[in-house]
């Protein structure tokens, strides 16, 4: 694991929350996007030694919106960036890992995304993200 990329929030309404973020804790949004692939409209804030992902869900259906039927809005994800996730994915699945997937998934800003599953983090579920150069 390199470092910690981001920390994922999940929320209801994403614009409500942003709000907080920008005018009550004075930090700045990077970038807003929908990842398809995660049913998710996610905004990274800066908060300057690590990124913030609020992540409100697309449809009842996706992952987000059932975390927030369950346990309500907030801590949903820690995420690792790492070089080169598909080794690391293996490493850690011949170490006992049980991963969510086999393959990375698209994440957000190109990144190549992949998660562990709570049951074998101590009840936190972990992200690997892997960016482009670049990025």
């Amino acid at each position: 694991m390199n470092k910690v990329d981001h920390i994922g929030i999940a929320v209801k309404n994403i614009e409500e929350s942003m709000d907080y973020y920008i005018h009550t804790l004075g930090l700045e949004v990077m970038a807003i996007e929908e990842v398809a692939s995660q049913g998710v409209k996610v905004a990274f804030i800066d908060a300057h030694n690590v990124k913030i992902e609020l992540l409100e869900p697309m449809t009842e259906s996706s992952p987000i919106a059932k975390f927030i039927a369950k346990r309500g809005e907030g801590v949903h994800h820690i995420a690792f960036g790492v070089s080169d996730i598909r080794t690391r994915m293996k490493e850690l699945h011949e170490k006992g890992v049980q991963l969510l997937q086999d393959e990375p998934k698209p994440g957000a800003g190109g990144a190549e995304v992949a998660f562990l599953h709570p049951k074998s983090s101590y009840g936190v579920l972990y992200e690997l993200c892997e960016k482009t150069k670049g990025e």
